[in-house]
This record gives structure tokens, C-alpha cells and sequence, in this order.
């Protein structure tokens, strides 16, 4: 795909984005997609700057591939995150959750590709003006951190494709070649994959999370919290709390009380199915099994040549 826009921009070799999800994304799920041929990503949202440093460094031995950061523009310590980022040379940067202004510059000035992840028309046109050098359009099927406006990944794309000139990375719904070629056709320059990497063995993931979301069937996910920061899961006791909780009308502060802290780390690292904050996207009723990250990156190239191929076949008077 050497016309593809996407892969010319990271220099990789398919347009494959493994997303940089908390308690997942870690530099052995990264070294493994961008040795694969896609662009691996660490997530550093759940990561001190020294164990970020750590990552960084690690992924560098296991690939020679570009691989990238991710950065969620919440996290309380970002300066010295970019800073690392920085310092050992990181060439990409998805940045999310935030305003892409406040650093695109100063790391494009550092010679570092920046992304920001957006969930609406807005926010892709506020990022093509902060300068950005690509977005990810993220529809609702998505899992973790979610747009509150519930916008699906089929109608965000060509909403997004109509109104920006900038390459365009499609997220949210996505695991399989025959979803690639769908958002691909609505116009995408590549994918962000996220839910279909957490069930890998790279994943730093718990295996318990892991072998809950092959388990899991089509309706299992839900998007709650909004007040605070929309966030899909996959139902448990926690959740059933949570929708406890709604019917007391509860103020922001009680939300607030009952999330508490590291909610997502008890659930996602440490593997606590019934307590923890379980985020995965919709798409998990498609997963049944818990394979290699080099094997996802070839079966959804194969499967996409294969719909291309049954695509091109078909004809219409």
C-alpha cells in the first residue's frame, strides 16, 4: 500500500494502528504490531514518566519498526511524559482527551508526528487547525474513554472525510479485514484497532480480562458515566452498581465516590472481574480467541484482500 497516505506518513508497512489502550498497550504488544507490519503504540496513560521511560526503551530493542506513544492529555504529569517522549525520540504521538493545540507544536518542533484521537466533526476540524498531521475519528462502539455524543463509526467517517484534507484513521467497531475495508471505503486512510489487541498474549492485560472478552456476546457493553467522562464497559457488579446508583438520582460527587480510584487498573491489570472497570469495545462479541498479535495484523490483510477482491467482482447495470 505504498500510495496510502497513512503508511507513507508512519513509514510502515499496512495501514494497521494498534490503539494505545491503558493496562493493555504496553511495549511488547507495541514491538509485536510494528514488527508485525502495522504501527504499534504505548499507552502511557496508565504509566508513571519513569515507567514510560522504561517502555520506550524496551519496545526500541524489540523493533527496529517506527512505533508510537499515546497520551492522554488528562494525565496530571504530561509535561515530563512529553518530555521523555522527547528525550529518547519518539518519531509519533497520538495525543487524546484534550486540546491538540497545547503540544503539537512544540513536539512537531522535536520532528514528532502528531495524532489526536477525536469523536466528532468539531473537534477533527479544531485539530486540523491546531496543525496536526493526522486524526482518529473514534464512532461509540469503541471501548474505554467515548465521545458523548454517541455518533457511530459508519456515520462519523464520511462525516469526518467531508469536512478535513488531513489523513484520516478510523476507530471504534473495528477487529476484523472485512471492517478495515468497510471504513476504508467511507473514506479512512488506515485503522486504529483496539479491543481485538487486548485478547493477545503480548497485552499486558490480566488473563482473566483477556478471557472475558472472548467470552463475551453482542449486547454485553454498555456506555455509562457520561456526567463524568463517558466510558463503555462490559457489565459486572461494578456496573450494576453504577446502574444502583442511577436510581437515586445521584450527584456528580456520588458518581464520583463510587468509581473511586484505580477502578480500571483492579479490573483490566489485576484481573478483578466483579470490582474493576472492564473497558472493551462493542466489537468483543466478535472475538472468540486469544491469539498473537502478528497473527491479527496478517489474517485482517488477508481478509481485506479477500473483500476487495469479492467487492471489485461484483457488478451492477
Amino acid at each position: 500500500m505504498s500510495n496510502n497516505r497513512i503508511t507513507s506518513l508512519f513509514d510502515i508497512q499496512f495501514p494497521i494502528i494498534q490503539a494505545g489502550m491503558i493496562w493493555a498497550s504496553g511495549w511488547k504488544l507495541a514491538s509485536a504490531v510494528s514488527n508485525a507490519g502495522g504501527l504499534g503504540i504505548i499507552g502511557a496513560g496508565s504509566m508513571y514518566p519513569e515507567i514510560l521511560k522504561e517502555h520506550i526503551q524496551k519496545c526500541k530493542k524489540a523493533t527496529t519498526k517506527p512505533f508510537a506513544v499515546n497520551v492522554p492529555m488528562l494525565y496530571p504529569e504530561i509535561d515530563k511524559l512529553m518530555g521523555i517522549i522527547i528525550q529518547e525520540k519518539v518519531n509519533i504521538v497520538f495525543t487524546s482527551a484534550g486540546n491538540p493545540k497545547v503540544w503539537t507544536k512544540h513536539l512537531q518542533d522535536h520532528g514528532i508526528k502528531v495524532v489526536h484521537v477525536v469523536s466528532s466533526v468539531k473537534f477533527a476540524l479544531k485539530s486540523q487547525e491546531a496543525g496536526v498531521d493526522a486524526v482518529v475519528a473514534e464512532g461509540f462502539e469503541a471501548g474505554g474513554h467515548n465521545g458523548r455524543d454517541e455518533t457511530t463509526t459508519m456515520a462519523l467517517i464520511p462525516m469526518v472525510k467531508e469536512k478535513i484534507h488531513i489523513p484520516l484513521i478510523a476507530a471504534g467497531g473495528i477487529a476484523t479485514g472485512r471492517g478495515m475495508f468497510a471504513v476504508m471505503a467511507l473514506g479512512a486512510d488506515a485503522v486504529q484497532v483496539g479491543s481485538r489487541f487486548v485478547a493477545t498474549p503480548e497485552a499486558s492485560s490480566h488473563d482473566h480480562f483477556k478471557q472475558r472478552i472472548v467470552d463475551a456476546k453482542e449486547g454485553d457493553t454498555i456506555l455509562t458515566l457520561k456526567e463524568l467522562a463517558p466510558v463503555r464497559l462490559l457489565k459486572n457488579k461494578f456496573y450494576e452498581d453504577v446502574q444502583q446508583l442511577y436510581t437515586t438520582n445521584p450527584s456528580k460527587t456520588e458518581l464520583i465516590e463510587l468509581l473511586g480510584r484505580a477502578r480500571a487498573k483492579k479490573g483490566m491489570f489485576e484481573g478483578d472481574l466483579e470490582e474493576g472497570e472492564l473497558e472493551i469495545g462493542q466489537i468483543s462479541g466478535l472475538i472468540h480467541k486469544i491469539k498473537p498479535a502478528a497473527h491479527i495484523v496478517q489474517e485482517m490483510m488477508e481478509e481485506f484482500k479477500a473483500a476487495q477482491k469479492e467487492m471489485s467482482a461484483l457488478y451492477f447495470e
